[in-house]
């Protein structure tokens, strides 16, 4: 039976239901909704573009289409959303999700139709609008924890007619939430050099002060000049423990409002942008999230709103002012954090970093190259946000290009030149990026023109040259060598590879291409016999895997079904 869902009575988020129609959009599981991540939740490299829903740390849970409408893309793929449906509306809306174990029946055989005339467990299609019709509370599929997924759950967006995701909570998707949000930390930043904040022209962590209504207060500061903050604060929801990112922040200063930032709605385009919201070389070397509550430069996210003078506060000398910040959640439970100001000029003593002298400029707004060796690295207009200083070094075929600690808005290109190694080894050679304490080496993805190998990275760090000779490995998981499977509903097989890693495989039956579902996760490709491709008694098992430089390595086994 279909589900009502109320209309949220919360002023902050209540929009025009022409805008947002409140009826249209069930829950797309039949449980509670309980959330492991929200909508614009800071995560790594993007903003999460929908609901995470918890599926009881279990797969299988059937998945209903949200409404009715028609499905227009179906996408497999090893990594990201995995198994994912998109369903588009007679509203203009389209709906996502991802991470399924499998499609409906009909869907399931639609799909494999296409792996198997592609030849490839990883496809894409775009259905047209008469197709694959779906009717209100249609199973569409059941839950998983494929692709990119770290755990068993549903990955539920809604997207509007330009393809960019929306909070599904604006349309009446509900979540049990009476908790607000909290803080964890706050930071004051001066803009420029001429700034101080308690006599420092750097970063400064500011002393909270947690009041018993549940909004915190900051310990007095001094300042001057231009400044701005920065916070750390998350969200819960009633039926879970764990942290969610926040709806909402506003900032005032002196009553005025001075920043807005609004996680309502963003595009795909701009979500690589967070590093500029967060404050990137804190979360690289702490591994915590502080969002910057100022705009600086080349910053285009869609986010912010009523920004006066980019968010940032003057601070005049003998003067007490007040900076308050307001952080929401989606439902309307709010925090409140005070931070007294006085102003008072101090003189700042810039102490003189000669170390800065052997390091190389890259320019935001014009090309550069770095060269060294055999080693040239190129750097496209606006790789960078800023004007920076990075160490560039290169040590044989290592390359030193400074630490993970600086944003980059799009890719660098390394090249080596490798005219004094052997024909024979060219094509086993690839740049790796070394990672970790052990600074073990990780592929990048690596192309070769004559004696040129060139990859592009948006990451600084340290890249050098490995020779991969050593070809995958096969291992049979659930059968041997001339054994009946009669009895089996899955044939699996694990693939592995140690330095390049897995490029792609194929797997035979009898000559004939099956379809092996591949887990990265688990390193596992499994065969269904409910394909009923594999028909005869006995069977001949062909499976070859290569790698990322071309080395490659078969498997062949005997096996009988009746």
């Amino acid at each position: 039976m279909k589900k009502i869902l109320l209309l949220l009575l919360i002023p902050f988020t209540t929009y025009a239901q022409s805008e947002y129609p409140q009826d249209y959009f069930r829950n797309p599981l039949d449980i509670t909704l309980v959330l492991s991540g929200t909508f614009g939740e800071l995560r790594s490299s993007h903003f999460h573009s929908g609901l995470d829903i918890k599926t009881q740390q279990r797969e299988g849970l059937k998945v209903y289409t949200a409404a009715e409408g028609y499905v227009s893309r179906i996408k497999i793929s090893h990594y990201g959303y995995g198994k994912a449906i998109y369903v588009t509306h007679p509203n203009g809306y389209t709906t996502v999700y991802g991470h399924l174990q499998k499609f409906s029946e009909r869907l399931e055989k639609y799909i494999k139709e296409c792996q198997y005339e592609k030849e490839s467990f990883e496809v894409e299609v775009f259905p047209s609008s008469e197709e694959l019709l779906v009717s209100p509370d249609e199973i569409i599929g059941y839950s998983g924890n494929t692709g990119g997924s770290g755990g068993p759950h549903l990955h539920f967006e809604i997207r509007d007619n330009q393809e960019r995701p929306m909070n599904p909570m604006l349309f009446g998707i509900d979540v049990k939430d009476t908790k607000a949000p909290f803080v964890s930390a706050i930071y004051a930043y001066p803009k420029d050099e001429n700034a101080t904040i308690n006599g420092k022209n750097e970063r400064v962590p500011l002393r909270l002060i947690p009041r018993t209504s549940g909004d915190y207060e900051v310990e007095k500061i001094t300042a001057f000049g231009s400044i701005g903050f920065g916070i750390t604060s998350y969200d819960k929801q009633d039926l879970a423990p764990n942290n969610n990112g926040v709806s909402n922040i506003q900032t005032f200063f002196n009553g005025n409002k001075s920043l807005e930032i609004d996680f309502k709605r963003f595009s795909f385009d701009e979500s690589k942008h967070i590093k500029r919201l967060i404050d990137y070389e804190y979360f690289k070397t702490k591994r915590s999230r502080i969002q910057k509550l100022f705009i600086q430069k080349n910053n285009p996210l869609s986010l912010y709103k009523d920004a006066y003078d980019d968010g940032y506060i003057n601070v005049e000398d003998s003067t007490s002012s007040v900076y308050k910040v307001r952080i929401r959640d989606f439902k309307g439970n709010e925090t409140w954090v005070n931070i007294p100001v006085d102003g008072k000029k101090e003189k700042i003593e810039h102490s003189f970093d000669d170390s800065t002298s052997e390091m190389s400029l890259i320019y935001s707004n014009q090309p550069t190259t770095l060269q060294s060796g055999n080693v040239t690295v190129n750097f496209y207009e606006n790789t960078v946000y800023d004007d920076v200083l990075i160490d560039f070094k290169v040590s044989s075929d290592t390359l030193h290009l400074h630490e993970d600690n600086i944003p980059l808005q799009k890719n660098f290109y390394i090249n080596y030149d490798l005219k004094n190694y052997k024909e024979e080894h060219l094509d086993k050679i690839f740049i790796a990026r070394l990672y970790g304490y052990y600074k073990k080496p990780s592929y990048v993805n690596t192309k070769r023109k004559g004696n040129i190998l060139s990859a592009g990275s948006k990451t600084f760090g340290t890249y050098t040259l490995v020779m991969d000779t050593v070809a995958p490995t096969i291992t049979p998981i659930n059968f041997k060598d001339k054994k009946w499977l009669s009895k089996y509903r899955y044939l699996k097989v694990k693939i592995d590879d140690e330095l390049s890693g897995i490029s792609k495989y194929r797997a035979t039956v009898n000559g004939e291409w099956i379809l092996m579902e591949y887990d990265y996760k688990t390193k596992m490709l499994v065969h269904d016999f409910n394909d009923n491709i594999v028909k005869d008694t006995k069977n001949e098992l062909k499976i070859i895997v290569t790698d990322n430089v071309g080395n490659s390595s078969t498997f062949e086994a005997t096996f009988f079904r009746k």
